[in-house]
């Protein structure tokens, strides 16, 4: 029996192989990636790293085995239709008889566009009859504090998110919850909805980032249609620009305030305060 990991390349996935080998042999462990490249360190460690692409249906064929674990990292290629690509990963599970699938999605309160591919992928999932867990993550700290530059450019936090609130986690935190379905027992067709402990306004994140830069930078609330337009002229594609002021308007309305403490049960620890992510952040 294998624990495999699609994505392991990845922000997320990355977290999830490296906390895996603190609970299991190396040997338990398949890394799924398209460059081997980035993962050349964890087969030095004794990862079973394995090339498959969600775009070739044939590159996961015989790839999984009945008994093994699987988690799915849902992908990040929103215009070549994502619910298809997860779709080739739930069809290998089923042929192969896995034990468990488990896929990141997006809470269930989330109404906005960027959640539609992930009901796509659990109705598919569900409908397959793999014994499943949804692992509906909320959204990520690294989200807001990995791209900082703008804001410190500017002195401002500029959303289209009104005074709503996220229920925000790490990386690494959405990262121990994977781990421990995917390690423990009992998780059969189960769903979790997950998200950070504390819920935040981005007033509050505002303030955050001036304490611990000794700046004043201060909350700009826009329209999700000026949001779009400043994304778009930054460089992102109208269409995700749009996608991503559409989940600013559904932060607004309150569906990113996940408080079914499902995150730090699964994890075994407080999530991590956006104020140790934003200090992370300042640091490098």
């Amino acid at each position: 029996m294998s624990i495999v990991v699609t994505g392991a390349s990845g922000k997320l996935g990355r977290h999830v192989v490296e906390q895996l080998l603190e609970k299991v042999p190396a040997e338990q462990v398949t890394a799924v990636v398209r460059s081997p490249e980035k993962v050349a360190g964890l087969a030095e460690r004794g990862v079973r790293v394995t090339v498959a692409d969600y775009n070739a249906p044939e590159t996961f064929d015989g790839l999984f085995a009945a008994g093994d674990k699987v988690l799915l990292v849902s992908g990040n290629e929103f215009d070549k239709g994502r619910v298809r690509q997860h779709s080739v990963v739930i069809d290998a599970a089923k042929a192969a008889g896995v034990a468990l699938l488990a896929y990141t999605s997006a809470p269930g309160s989330l109404t906005a566009a960027l959640a539609d591919d992930h009901r796509g992928t659990e109705q598919a999932l569900l409908d397959s009859g793999v014994p499943y867990v949804l692992l509906r993550n909320g959204w990520y700290h690294e989200n807001y504090t990995e791209n900082l530059a703008p804001v410190l450019e500017h002195d401002a936090v500029v959303a289209a998110a009104g005074e709503g609130r996220v229920s925000s986690a790490s990386r690494a935190d959405y990262a121990a919850a994977a781990v421990a379905v995917l390690t423990g027992d009992g998780h059969e067709n189960a769903t979790y909805e997950l998200g950070g402990d504390e819920a935040w306004s981005f007033a509050e994140y505002a303030a955050e980032l001036s304490r611990q830069t000794g700046r004043e930078i201060a909350y700009h609330p826009v329209t999700p249609e000026a949001l779009t337009g400043i994304l778009a002229g930054a460089g992102v594609p109208e269409p995700m620009a749009a996608v991503l002021a559409g989940v600013d308007a559904a932060i607004a309305k309150g569906e990113l305030v996940v408080d079914s403490g499902d995150l730090s049960r699964l994890a075994g620890r407080p999530t991590t305060p956006l104020s140790e992510a934003v200090a992370a952040a300042l640091k490098d």
